[in-house]
């Protein structure tokens, strides 16, 4: 009987993409918990990257942020950060986890992707999650936001009653 055994490093990844691709990734120090001083630091950092990586959404206010329901996001603090800096936020709805696109489908992409690889080293780990990260298609991206919209079109045609599956 084979049994894998998890691996000694842990490693806490945060990214931020849109349709075009990764916009920010980060990792958190090690034994670094998510609060919400480390999640300020990332929405400063996330700042300035789409300031100069998306030049023309910056401009023209085109872009948002949508996340998960994670206590960081919803702190008073954080809440402050992003209506000061005028940067809007697509709400997460209640019931549904499932509609943050980092949670159904680019971290299963990248764990899938990485599955039964053993690291040996936190570098061995970022390297590895980096090439898997930076080697997904910008069309994979845009068909994960085509994804999201259809769910999000069917959370509202359901008017926030929890559905499953297509």
């Amino acid at each position: 009987m084979a049994r894998q055994l998890q691996s000694k490093v842990k490693v806490m990844l945060t990214v931020l993409f849109d349709s075009h691709g990764v916009v920010h990734h980060e990792y958190a120090p090690q034994d670094q918990n998510i609060n919400k001083e480390y999640y300020l630091e990332v929405l400063h950092h996330l700042r300035d990257v789409v300031r100069s990586k998306r030049l023309d959404m910056w401009a023209a206010g085109g872009w948002q942020l949508h996340y998960d329901n994670a206590p960081a996001h919803s702190l008073q603090l954080i809440q402050t950060f992003l209506a000061k800096h005028n940067i809007p936020v697509v709400q997460q709805a209640p019931y549904f986890p499932n509609m943050a696109p980092c949670n159904y489908w680019l971290f299963p992409h990248l764990k899938t992707q990485l599955k039964g690889t053993q690291f040996e080293s936190r570098d061995n780990i970022t390297w590895n999650t980096m090439a898997k990260l930076y080697s997904i298609r910008k069309e994979a991206f845009q068909k994960c936001f085509e994804q999201w919209q259809n769910c999000w079109e069917k959370c509202v045609q359901s008017q926030g009653d929890y559905f499953e599956g297509d």
